[in-house]
């Protein structure tokens, strides 16, 4: 077991804060890496013994430090991963780098929080926070960047900011991004988007391919598309298809079937069958269309996907598009043992900045923090050890003071003075 000290002294030789704000942020991060019941800002004071509004104006006013962290961390983790990059999935994929956008809902009691709107996710209303996160994977490995918040209308008008869609922010953010800045020099075709129906935009595909990147995306089955044939002897404006539309016209694709492992340790296998068509989405380009689905379900539910880059098979776009679920691993983690969901303060900058250091400590879990040996993966095995290492701290201050002259009889005074207080 480490020192504390170590542990702590660790934490501030990776993160950029003053030294006004050390103390309270450090003891912040080393709360959430910790295994509690909740991660709320009470917790955290019981945790500390610091004062709630301590944490309270820290998460308040410092949502800037947060941000520049979080990018610091995640350009660190992506250099250090960067340096043996390998393809994806073990060397199955052409890739090696992987952006996977996706977004998740901070849930909230009531409307009443500042920028807590109602959303339809899919399973009814739920009311909260928006968060567009965009992930990479270097080496199977997930490295969070800094997330989307989504501004309502009400409070952009408040605040006088630039309402913008979800949409809209995404290829704002993809053109901004600069990909040299987390993994070096790389070549383009080497990195793969990947999203579901949700991002089947047409300007969020037209924003990566003017990157040079390639996508795999889920699309929408009234998605409007093209075969080859139709593409060049039928004028631009005519002739599209709705995707689930176009495959049941072009029956001539056969069926492929093809197996691929699963990660449980009984050995099973997944058999999809699969249609393959070369066409065009409208305005987007040329690009492999494929209709997949459960062999051995009769549920009739269907995949449609498209990919951008014609060299590889159809067996690695799926393999390729099944990646997009270490995303949603990730949103489990950070909600289920990180407190993303925990906080319950009123100001949106302080929920800002709560979610900001929730992704920090995330990254730092993965970072080897000392005391915790590599090959340990599960966070709730790490935040157990971290407990410990806190846990020494006052178990060491001991030790130190009963070493020290005349140390018994300071201990024995401090002893009495604490069973006067209770």
């Amino acid at each position: 077991m480490i020192n504390f000290t170590v542990f702590r002294n660790w934490l501030h030789k990776h993160l950029s804060i003053s030294l006004r704000n050390q103390c309270i942020c450090t003891w912040y991060l080393i709360f959430l890496m910790s295994s509690v019941r909740k991660h709320t800002l009470e917790e955290a004071a019981k945790f500390s013994g610091k004062n709630k509004s301590q944490f309270s104006k820290f998460l308040k006013n410092n949502s800037d430090v947060a941000v520049r962290n979080l990018g610091s961390l995640s350009k660190k983790q992506a250099k250090q991963f960067a340096k043996i990059r390998k393809t994806l999935a073990e060397g199955k994929l052409p890739w090696k780098t992987a952006i996977i956008i996706d977004s998740t809902i901070q849930n909230r009691s009531s409307v009443h929080p500042s920028n807590a709107k109602k959303f339809n996710h899919g399973k009814g209303f739920v009311i909260g926070h928006q968060w567009t996160n965009i992930v990479l994977v270097i080496n199977d490995g997930v490295i969070p960047l800094t997330p989307i918040p989504f501004y309502s209308k009400n409070y952009c008008k408040k605040n006088k900011l630039t309402y913008q869609t979800e949409n809209d922010r995404i290829v704002e953010y993809i053109e901004k991004l600069d990909l040299k800045e987390y993994i070096g020099r790389h070549n383009p075709h080497e990195i793969v988007v990947l999203a579901d129906g949700g991002y089947d935009v047409k300007k969020i595909e037209k924003a990566i391919v003017k990157k040079k990147w390639k996508f795999i995306i889920a699309l929408n089955k009234t998605r409007n598309v093209k075969s080859e044939r139709e593409y060049s002897t039928t004028n631009k404006t005519e002739g599209w298809t709705q995707v689930a539309d176009f495959f049941k016209r072009h029956r001539w694709a056969k069926w492929q079937t093809i197996r691929l492992k699963t990660k449980s340790g009984k050995r099973k296998r997944m058999e999809f069958r699969i249609r393959q068509i070369i066409g065009y989405l409208g305005k987007v380009g040329k690009v492999q269309l494929i209709c997949s689905e459960f062999k051995k379900r009769s549920d009739g539910r269907r995949k449609y996907l498209a990919c951008n880059d014609l060299r590889v098979k159809a067996r690695l776009i799926i393999i390729g598009y099944r990646l997009r679920w270490l995303i949603e691993i990730f949103h489990k983690q950070v909600k289920m043992f990180l407190g993303f969901e925990d906080v319950a303060t009123k100001h949106f900058e302080s929920v800002m900045s709560h979610v900001y250091w929730v992704y920090c400590v995330y990254i730092l879990l993965n970072f080897s923090p000392p005391g915790i040996p590599d090959q340990i993966k599960s966070l709730a095995e790490k935040q157990r050890i971290v407990g410990d290492i806190v846990a020494s701290k006052e178990t060491n201050r001991v030790i130190q003071l009963l070493t020290q002259f005349k140390g018994y009889q300071r201990y024995k005074k401090q002893l009495q003075r604490s069973l006067m207080v209770v």
